[in-house]
C-alpha cells in the first residue's frame, strides 16, 4: 500500500494475515474483494460520515435554547474531527495541506454563492464569515480527504491520463465559471465538453485486494459525483443549508446539481494531482 499511514499499514498487514486463506476463484473470491471494496469505500469516507452524522444528529437533537449555536456547534466538532484524524494517524501531514486547500477553495465560493443567493444558511452563531458559517468550508474538506485517501487506500495508476497542465486550465475555467456565470454566459456546457475530450480516455486502475478494478475515469467521476448528491440530499434535509426552492418547506435537491458536482469533481481531482502526481500502474505497483 503506497503512501499510507502507519495505523493503515497496521490494519492492511491484519487484513491480509485475516485473508492470506481466501480462496482466490469463484463466488467467494468475489464477495471477498467486493467486502474488501466495500469497506476501503467506508474508510476513505470516514471524515465526510462523521461530519454528515453531527449535522444529522444536531438537527434531531441539539437543543434551540443553548447559548452555543447550533452552527457554532458544527464548526467545533468538525475541527475536532480534524484534529482526531491527524492524532489517529487517519491522515498525513503531507494531506493537510491539499483538504486545507479544498477549504480555502470551497469557503471563498460559499461567501460568493451566498452572496448572490444561490443558498443560505441559518443565521446564527459567531464563528462565520460574512453568511458563512465556518462548517461549511469543512465540507469541502471532506471531499478532499476522500479524494486524498481513495487514492492511496486503491493503490490508484491510470492509463492516458492527461498533462497536468491542461487539466489545470480545465480547472481554472470551471472554478471561474461557477462565479462568472451569474454576470455572464454559462459555459459549463461547454466546460463538460472539454472534460471529456480529456479524460475519456484515461482508465483508472484501483487495487482491491487480489483484483485490480479497471474503470472509465469519468465514471469514476460521475459515481462520486451521484454519492455527494444524496450527502447533499441528507444535508439540506438535516438544515445546515437551504437552497431558494427549499424555503417554504424541504423537497430534493435539483438533479442539475449533479452536472456542478460533477464539474466540481473535475477541481478536486486536478487539486490531489499536485500531492500525489497520476502514475502508470506499472509505476505504482513498483512503488516509484
Amino acid at each position: 500500500m503506497q503512501r499510507a499511514t502507519s495505523l493503515e499499514r497496521r490494519i492492511d498487514a491484519a487484513a491480509h494475515r485475516l485473508l492470506r486463506d481466501a480462496p482466490a476463484n469463484g463466488i467467494r473470491a468475489f464477495l471477498v474483494e467486493f467486502a474488501v471494496f466495500v469497506l476501503k469505500q467506508a474508510w476513505a469516507c470516514i471524515f465526510g460520515a462523521a461530519l454528515l452524522v453531527v449535522i444529522v444528529v444536531a438537527r434531531l437533537w441539539y437543543p434551540d435554547d443553548v447559548a452555543l449555536a447550533r452552527n457554532d456547534a458544527l464548526t467545533i466538532a468538525a475541527v475536532l474531527i480534524q484534529v482526531a484524524m491527524l492524532v489517529f494517524r487517519l491522515e498525513s501531514g503531507r494531506e493537510l495541506w491539499v483538504i486545507l486547500l479544498f477549504h480555502v477553495t470551497g469557503t471563498v465560493m460559499e461567501l460568493f454563492k451566498t452572496d448572490v443567493g444561490s443558498w443560505a444558511y441559518a443565521a446564527d452563531g459567531i464563528l462565520r464569515i460574512g453568511g458563512v458559517p465556518l462548517f461549511s468550508g469543512f465540507m469541502y474538506a471532506a471531499v478532499g480527504s476522500y479524494m486524498v485517501r481513495v487514492y492511496r487506500l486503491f493503490d490508484l495508476g491510470f492509463t492516458r491520463y492527461p498533462r497536468r497542465w491542461l487539466t489545470a486550465l480545465v480547472a481554472l475555467a470551471i472554478y471561474a465559471n461557477f462565479f462568472a456565470h451569474h454576470y455572464w454566459w454559462d459555459a459549463r456546457w461547454v466546460l463538460l465538453i472539454a472534460v471529456l475530450v480529456l479524460w475519456l480516455p484515461t482508465v483508472m486502475h484501483a487495487r482491491v485486494w487480489r483484483r485490480t478494478l479497471r474503470i472509465p475515469l469519468l465514471l469514476a467521476f460521475a459515481g462520486v459525483a451521484v454519492f455527494i448528491y444524496f450527502a447533499e440530499n441528507i444535508g439540506t434535509l438535516a438544515g445546515a443549508w437551504a437552497y431558494p426552492d427549499q424555503a417554504d418547506g424541504w423537497q430534493p435537491v435539483s438533479p442539475s446539481k449533479l452536472v456542478s458536482w460533477f464539474l466540481l469533481m473535475i477541481i478536486s481531482v486536478v487539486l490531489v494531482t499536485w500531492v500525489y502526481p497520476p502514475k502508470a500502474p506499472a509505476q505504482v505497483r513498483a512503488g516509484t
